[in-house]
């Protein structure tokens, strides 16, 4: 199984900025379409971006469109989500995952993707 591991989550101010970097396991990593998902506390998981695997082709959440970029690095097995002008309600736990090898659509549910990571926490102060 792939292995999936977050990092560079912490507090901000709103209206900063924070990188968030996910590190996989593996041998088949450039055959993933990419995503990340966040969920706040008590509330729903929520889709927030993905990256085919062709690298080729982005999809974003309407909340964060904008202010959020995603990108990958094959060579390095990492999949990196740039974040600027923090909000507070962008406060969550920030979940990487993949999808099957190969898959031609971008998924943007929870279902689409069978690989996850543990998360990182993003919290944005007001």
């Amino acid at each position: 199984q792939v292995q999936l591991v977050e990092s560079g989550g912490g507090l901000v101010q709103a209206g900063g900025s924070l990188k968030l970097s996910c590190a996989a396991s593996g041998r088949t990593f450039a055959s993933h379409t990419m995503g990340w998902f966040r969920q706040a506390s008590g509330k729903e998981r929520e889709f927030v971006a993905a990256i085919h695997w062709s690298g080729g082709r982005t999809s974003y959440g309407d909340s964060v469109k904008g202010r959020f970029t995603i990108s990958r690095d094959n060579a390095k097995n990492t999949v990196s989500l740039q974040m600027i002008s923090l909000k507070p309600e962008d406060t969550a736990v920030y979940h990487c995952a993949g999808m099957r090898p190969f898959t031609l659509r971008i998924g943007n549910g929870e279902n689409d993707f069978i690989y996850w990571g543990q998360g990182t926490q993003v919290t944005v102060s007001s």
